[in-house]
């Protein structure tokens, strides 16, 4: 993936990271896996994860057939060291080792055969969706990043992408193309939540003051929360 089908160098920002940013352009595991590791967590944190596992494996790029013959304990403690690779990392280790399984199980281990001949956009789609852990929101958001910067367009890709795939959006991570657009980015996600927050407690009339005890019942049960819950699907604000 150092090149797009034009020819052209391909050069990502979305890590702010150099080093990181240049495993994302070269590598489409890596792409992936950032993609995957992309929710209830900061973007550039995300997809800094693919560099940093590879660091810890001891190498400059990632395998997916060595990753899905890791030992699964061993594998976990590269997620877990600090600093660790995830707000939740023990579950996002297996889920990236499900996915490599997956694309050792389905393409040979090569992930960029996941696009390399999808003729359409729903036929990439339907192939993104498929993927362990990647729902349709995060199948949408990855296939338009495919085709706004790394040169993968099939047939209707943008409609296939949905939103994602509008021209000049600043929607997602697929429209991260330095400071500047992260920080848009980061913005509409955030109005978006709020967005989505007030539209739920709208659908409650008649919503009256907590009674007495309902406050401090809350608390209890926020403080009985068991740590290292899995993060939701698909993520959230970052």
């Amino acid at each position: 993936m150092t090149t797009s089908d034009s020819g052209k160098d391909i050069t990502l920002r979305i890590a702010q990271n150099p080093e990181a940013d240049e495993l994302l352009g070269r590598s489409p595991l890596a792409a992936l896996v950032g993609m995957l590791l992309d929710q209830q967590v900061p973007m550039e944190w995300a997809f800094t994860g693919p560099y940093t596992l590879a660091r810890r494996m001891g190498s400059d790029d990632l395998d997916a057939g060595r990753i899905a013959a890791y030992d699964p304990d061993a594998f976990t403690e590269l997620f877990t060291a600090k600093p660790a690779l995830h707000r939740y990392p023990g579950s996002m280790a297996r889920r990236v080792q499900q996915l490599c399984q997956f694309l050792v199980e389905e393409y040979d281990g090569d992930a960029s055969a996941v696009w390399r001949d999808a003729a359409t956009g729903d036929k990439l789609l339907a192939r993104l969706n498929a993927l362990p852990g990647f729902g349709v929101q995060k199948a949408r958001i990855f296939l338009a990043l495919l085709g706004k910067q790394l040169g993968v367009r099939p047939t209707r890709w943008r409609e296939a992408a949905g939103p994602y795939g509008e021209a000049g959006s600043r929607r997602s991570v697929a429209d991260i193309t330095g400071p500047k657009t992260l920080v848009e980015v980061r913005a509409y996600k955030q109005e978006a939540k709020a967005t989505a927050k007030a539209a739920k407690a709208a659908k409650k009339p008649g919503a009256s003051p907590e009674s007495p005890g309902t406050s401090s019942t809350r608390g209890r049960r926020a403080s009985e929360k068991q740590p290292g819950t899995s993060p939701k699907q698909p993520g959230g604000v970052s």
